[in-house]
């Protein structure tokens, strides 16, 4: 497939939105049990949903690229109830809300006081938005994903795999931010988040890498004579009809060498995983530079992953447009 870019910033800028919203309520979690410091609620978790706010904006933004009429994206939404794109649609400004909601939580200081159950215990309004918006976190990763993931005829997609990378490689760059960011603001909690990336990572490792390896165990289910329906065993596509490119060409094909693939494999391997692994753990002591180093290092390896994740998926329409006269 044709990686565009518009979905590639998409993509990698709501998963890491997505993740430091994870990471900031994991950290309040924690503290609420006396498992860790309770940082400072308005530098910390209301700075920390401007910023995951921020990003969902941009990767909103960046969606709008690769619409012909961007005038009619509301359309998107109305078929929910067959399609993951228009449950993504749905989905991403519920979450963006929930997310101002829960900062604006912590900014205004909503103190447990203002509710109350039953009984007369008392509830934290931003514990309740961080669980909305944890569930809401998780269905839009699920939704994102689901788009490829449903697609069997591109079988690189067409895998549970699909759906956890999205979770593993979202989660991973949002703790990594997340560490960073608490270095200017919570240092006492870099130590925590920069281990949970570090062990995020590692899973995302071991998913991506899997996934991988299945991807180059397949085999094709078409060929050139399925295709065509004759079973003469050499068939050699001469043209494809018209002189130059047309839309199938651009679409359904990256147009690069296996040289490129290959080392933009290497290069996202490379920059997702053990080079962030190596400056979290040289940063957990609260090293700034080396933190944030951590996540623009990861964050350029993920575009390269999402690019490659694209371009690997074999569209059974390319054995019609091999070669041109």
């Amino acid at each position: 497939m044709h990686p565009a870019f518009s979905v590639i910033f998409l993509t990698t800028l709501i998963g890491a939105a997505q993740g430091l919203f994870l990471a900031l309520f994991t950290a309040q979690s924690y503290a609420a049990f006396k498992l860790l410091p309770q940082p400072d609620a308005h530098a910390f978790y209301g700075q920390g949903s401007l910023l995951a706010l921020l990003l969902l904006v941009a990767g909103l933004v960046a969606s709008f690229f690769h619409l012909g009429h961007p005038e009619r994206a509301w359309r998107t939404a109305t078929k929910w109830r067959t399609s993951w794109l228009s449950r993504e649609v749905i989905v991403l400004p519920a979450f963006m809300g929930v997310v101002f909601l829960y900062g604006l939580a912590h900014w205004l200081d909503w103190h447990p006081v203002l509710m109350t159950l039953p009984g007369g215990l008392p509830v934290d309004p931003s514990a309740i938005l961080g669980v909305a918006g944890t569930l809401l976190a998780f269905a839009l990763f699920v939704c994102t994903a689901m788009i490829y993931a449903c697609l069997k005829f591109l079988a690189e997609w067409h895998s549970p795999l699909t759906v956890v990378n999205y979770i593993l490689l979202g989660g991973a760059s949002g703790f990594t931010l997340a560490a960073a960011f608490a270095a200017a603001t919570a240092p006492e909690l870099v130590g925590f988040l920069a281990g949970w990336a570090a062990i995020i990572t590692v899973l995302g490792l071991l998913s991506r890498g899997a996934s991988l390896v299945r991807n180059a165990r397949l085999k094709p289910k078409s060929t050139l004579q399925t295709a065509i329906g004759i079973k003469h065993p050499k068939i050699a596509q001469k043209t494809q009809g018209f002189m130059g490119g047309s839309f199938n060409t651009r679409e359904f094909f990256h147009g690069q060498p296996v040289a490129v693939l290959r080392g933009v494999k290497w290069f996202f391997l490379l920059a997702v995983f053990p080079l962030p692994l190596l400056l979290l753990l040289s940063g957990m002591q609260g090293g700034i530079g080396l933190l944030v180093a951590a996540f623009v290092v990861q964050y350029a390896g993920l575009l390269a992953e999402r690019w490659y994740f694209f371009a690997q998926a074999n569209h059974p329409q390319n054995l019609y447009y091999q070669s041109i006269a």
